[in-house]
């Protein structure tokens, strides 16, 4: 009998993998922080005897090489993959005993498109496909993205994705479970999916890979495709390189004075409160980010790689989730931290700085007492991504994605700025922003649907 548990890694999108017999068991693509996995493996009494990879990873760090260290298990990488430490290179129709009491194995399937070198893998047990660990290939009714390797490979890889999509469908039962690494909010998603759990049967009469030809494919996931995170450039080379171990050990703590240096200094400070919070009292100077948002995904899209950072948390345990997040994404250390409450994060006599929240009704009410519009002396800054503002916008708003914010504060036009996006989480880090660089700022934190309800013209070109 073989089981498979879900590691979740649900701020990145992503899902890592256990899965073995009684005795043994493998891990597939491991997140940085690999205690978790260890921890998971002890639970199930197994030793994990082999990790594996699908790709070299460009939306997190592996914790690969280090889980491998740790246990003394075999640590698989597909051949192709160009890497500079020690590995079992992985070629197409490989076989690996996993736990032979059980009669489990894992079997190479070249599945390039995500990358060149992308393998799944089939979980057999006695021979048979029981599940197939697809990585970035075959997804919840899309596939991993193509573009994040070289843009001059990237139709030949939507190309792959396509075959190797039709590969999986033709070589595997329609029973066998697919459990993708990505797509479950991750960038690396060439579309949205839906649902948490799927099979060969059910991606074979829905997934756009395997219902279109592919011609029709290639021009819509190439047409679809979105922004990719800034620090994706930085993931790829660490983990061809094999990643360092992870220190989670609290940071230094830093004092009011400390932090006010720091800031003063051109570095980051963070606070991680949620965005109500953040609004009614903090740090002036300092940068929302909320620890229970996509922490990791846009605080290392937005920061300078490389740019020391001080974290503000309201507790011991908001701070070590935050130091885990982070560290999935390569940012290693915080420079310093402090926790509790914001008045003991200023020095004394400095007061606290603040901005209003409202809705979109309060932005149409203005508009509609002041007789003013965006555009007509009323500024709303849209931080949306393009292919969602392509969907429907405010009539007069002023457009500059969050992730690109902090180069482009220059081009918001003077005046108050009502800043929105989808739900309120990146208004908050943008009024953040916008704050800390002096200017007068209204976060609306409310779903854009209500938008147009209220009364403000939303149009779509």
């Amino acid at each position: 009998m073989f089981f498979v548990d879900t590691i979740e890694v649900a701020g990145l999108g992503n899902r890592s993998y256990l899965a073995g017999g009684g005795r043994e068991a493998v891990v597939i693509d491991p997140p940085r922080d690999v205690d978790q996995v260890i921890a998971a493996a002890a639970r199930r009494g197994v030793r994990i005897s082999h990790v594996v990879e699908t790709h070299v990873h460009n939306d997190y760090v592996t914790g690969g090489p280090e889980l491998a260290r740790l246990t003394g298990a075999a640590y698989l990488v597909p051949a192709g993959a160009r890497v500079s430490f020690e590995r079992t290179p992985v070629r197409d129709g490989d076989s690996t005993v996993v736990d032979a009491d059980a009669g489990l194995a894992l079997r190479a399937l070249a599945t390039p498109g995500h990358t060149p070198h992308h393998t799944s893998y089939v979980l057999e047990e006695g021979g048979a496909a029981v599940a197939v660990f697809t990585g970035g290939s075959l997804l919840i009714g899309t596939v991993g993205r193509p573009d994040l390797v070289e843009p001059r490979l990237t139709e030949d890889l939507a190309r792959a994705q396509h075959a190797s999509a039709h590969r999986l469908a033709d070589e595997l039962p329609d029973e066998t479970a697919v459990l993708p690494t990505h797509g479950f909010g991750s960038f690396c998603s060439a579309g949205r999916a839906e649902g948490s759990a799927t099979t060969i049967g059910k991606e074979r009469s829905a997934n756009e890979a395997l219902t279109r030809d592919v011609d029709t494919f290639v021009a819509d996931l190439l047409a679809g495709l979105d922004e990719v995170p800034a620090y994706y450039a930085h993931m790829g080379p660490a983990n061809a390189a094999g990643p360092a171990p992870v220190d989670l050990t609290p940071p230094a703590v830093a004092d009011a004075d400390e932090i006010a240096a720091r800031l003063a200094a051109g570095e980051w400070v963070v606070d991680l409160r949620n965005r109500v919070a953040f609004a009614e009292g903090h740090v002036a100077g300092s940068f929302n980010f909320e620890a229970e948002g996509q922490l990791a995904t846009y605080l290392a899209w937005l920061i300078p790689w490389g740019r020391p950072v001080t974290l503000l948390a309201e507790s011991a345990g908001q701070l070590a989730s935050a130091q885990r997040e982070l560290v999935r994404v390569g940012v290693d250390r915080p420079a310093a931290a402090a926790t509790g409450e914001p008045s003991a994060w200023v020095r004394e006599g400095e007061p606290l700085a603040a901005f209003r929240r409202a809705t979109f009704a309060d932005l149409a009410d203005l508009a509609a007492v002041t007789r003013r519009h965006p555009g007509d002396g009323l500024v709303v800054l849209d931080v949306r991504r393009s292919s969602e503002r392509a969907r429907g916008f405010i009539d007069g708003s002023v457009h500059i994605p969050v992730h690109v914010l902090p180069g482009r504060l220059g081009e918001i036009p003077a005046g108050e700025v009502w800043v929105h996006c989808a739900g309120g989480m990146r208004a908050a880090i943008a009024a953040s922003l916008l704050d800390a660089a002096g200017r007068q700022v209204v976060a609306v934190d409310d779903a854009f649907t209500a938008a147009e309800k209220s009364g403000l013209t939303v149009r779509t070109a």
